[in-house]
This record gives structure tokens, C-alpha cells and sequence, in this order.
């Protein structure tokens, strides 16, 4: 915006977001920086219980999922919330006027060594179950050599860095506006086994050395891999496998808010049938196949996975 030095909070104002969204925004990317304070305090490794999904629990994410939820309900305009850590949802106010859906720390894997991690987040203004098209906002945080911020409410998605300013008080600044899929695209990451891909999805990732010259990136955190997509170009999938039809991540949790952001960048997503944000499931832990990148690389997928 003219060179000028614009907080998150001066954003979401000039963008002309609702101002309970936009409380709802500033509040989350605040919880969230103070969330991460206290990381060091929680990397002991596992709790010995599992999750609703039969995974393992990491003393973190337990941690940071009770923590968000319990600050986003302080803020009173929770109705809702709707967590992968979460066996049933949380009722919070119910005359509030959002639900939110998230992953609290996408990536935990990444704990032990210490790589990225982060956290998505999406927002409805109906209950559960819709469509990712009833979206009015989806952002993630990630928690990398830098403390970034990505947000979207349907106009744009735009970028914030954490900032210490003279005082040492902590500020997002704008990193970047309107962000675009830079093309040709240049990084790609998939997920899961080689060996367990379908034939045709094997051979398409094949080309995409072979044919397309890019490069992998895939760190094991759907926020990081994501990140270096939206910021260099390409690709990024957890594709449907003999082992796993209907993929691995899910689609309210994570595919659907990060679907979102993607699209609002000049990308494009893909579940196989149609775009992740039109897929309709009653079961808000259901997992569906993702794909999402540049359009001209979705349109090739399509092509070389429909023959």
C-alpha cells in the first residue's frame, strides 16, 4: 500500500473486512505469537495416549490445541470450534457469530528435528457440515526461521512478518499484498509412498522432474511445503493411494482453508473430482486426496491421471 508501513490490524481495516472478522483474525495471529513463547516448554516427545485418529500425541500439540481454543473462546466470538485434536466439538458462545475449524500444529512430526511447523485455521459463519465455498476467512500460521502470517477473506491473500518495534512490542507487518503463484511454477512436494501411488500419478511425478525441470521440497509439514509453493510456483499433493483411496490430510481441517488461500493467488485445487472447495462431506474428519499448485500443473495432473 504505497510503500507505507501497514499493520495487520490497519489491513483487515482499509480491506473493509467485517469488524468482528477482523477482530477474530488480529486475535488469532496474538494467541498464536504467544502460543509459540512457550514451545520450548513442551518438546518432551509423546503423551502414550492417541488421538480420535489412532496417531500418536505430541505433549505440544495437546498443548497448543488447548491453548488457541481456550483464547479463541475468551475473544466471544467463537460459536464453535472445530479441532483435529478435538473428539468432539467445542460449544463455545453460542450467540457468537463464527465457527472455526483447525489444525493446531500441522506438522508435528517436525517437533523432534526441530524443522517447520505451523497452524491453519478456517472460518465459517454456519455450522458444520458446508462446503469450503462458505469460507468467509482461512489463514495459517507458520512458525519457521520467521514468525509469518497468512490471511484471505475472499479479497486477495495477503502476508504479515512478526515485528519488534522499538519497544519490543510484537507487531505483524505487511510482507506482502494480493500475493500470486509465480509461474512457471518451480517447487513441488507429494506426500506418502512412491510405492504406493497409482501408476499414473507415479509417471506425472516422474515428469515433473523429467519434463517440468522442478525441484522437490517436502518437508513433512503441509504449512512449510505449502509455503514454498505459494512463494515459488508448483505443486503440492497427497494424492490417492492403493493403501490410502481417499488420501491422508483432511478435508475440513486442513484442504479446505488452505484451498482457499491458493485460489485467492491465481492457483488451483483438485480432489480428484473437482475443486477441494466445492467436495461435500457430513463427516468433518473425513480425509480426501488434495492437489493444488498452478493451474497450467493441475490442468497436466488432470490429464495424465484421467487417461
Amino acid at each position: 500500500m504505497n510503500g507505507k508501513i501497514i499493520t495487520l490490524s490497519q489491513h483487515l481495516a482499509l480491506s473493509g473486512t467485517d469488524k468482528g472478522l477482523a477482530r477474530l483474525i488480529e486475535s488469532f495471529a496474538g494467541i498464536a505469537l504467544d502460543a509459540q513463547h512457550h514451545f520450548p516448554k513442551y518438546l518432551r516427545g509423546t503423551l502414550g495416549d492417541k488421538n480420535k485418529y489412532g496417531e500418536a500425541v505430541a505433549e505440544l500439540d495437546e498443548w497448543v490445541n488447548g491453548y488457541l481454543c481456550d483464547n479463541l473462546v475468551k475473544t466471544g466470538l467463537v460459536r464453535k470450534i472445530y479441532s483435529e485434536e478435538l473428539r468432539e466439538p467445542l460449544i463455545a458462545n453460542q450467540t457468537a457469530p463464527f465457527i472455526v475449524t483447525l489444525d493446531p500444529l500441522d506438522g508435528s512430526s517436525n517437533i523432534v528435528s526441530n524443522n517447520s511447523f505451523g497452524s491453519i485455521v478456517g472460518v465459517y459463519r454456519e455450522d458444520l457440515p458446508q462446503p469450503g465455498r462458505k469460507l468467509v476467512a482461512a489463514l495459517y500460521k507458520l512458525y519457521g526461521p520467521v514468525n509469518t502470517l497468512v490471511y484471505t477473506t475472499g479479497k486477495g491473500a495477503h502476508e504479515f512478518v512478526k515485528h519488534y518495534d522499538s519497544a519490543g512490542n510484537a507487531k505483524f507487518l505487511l510482507l506482502g499484498e494480493n500475493l500470486k503463484l509465480p509461474e512457471p511454477g518451480e517447487v513441488f512436494g507429494l506426500g506418502g509412498d512412491p510405492v504406493d501411488w497409482y501408476p499414473e500419478f507415479l509417471k506425472f511425478a516422474k515428469d515433473l522432474f523429467r519434463m517440468e525441470r522442478m525441484k522437490a521440497r517436502y518437508s513433512g509439514a503441509f504449512v512449510a511445503d505449502f509455503s514454498q509453493v505459494l512463494h515459488r510456483g508448483g505443486l503440492f499433493a497427497y494424492p490417492s493411494s492403493k493403501t490410502n483411496p481417499k488420501g491422508k490430510l483432511r478435508l475440513v481441517y486442513e484442504a479446505q482453508p488452505m484451498a482457499m488461500i491458493i485460489e485467492q493467488v491465481g492457483g488451483a485445487t483438485w480432489s480428484g473430482k473437482g475443486s477441494l472447495l466445492d467436495v461435500e462431506e457430513k463427516d468433518v474428519d473425513a480425509r480426501v486426496p488434495l492437489y493444488m499448485g498452478n493451474k497450467t500443473l493441475i490442468a497436466k495432473l488432470k490429464k495424465a491421471v484421467e487417461k
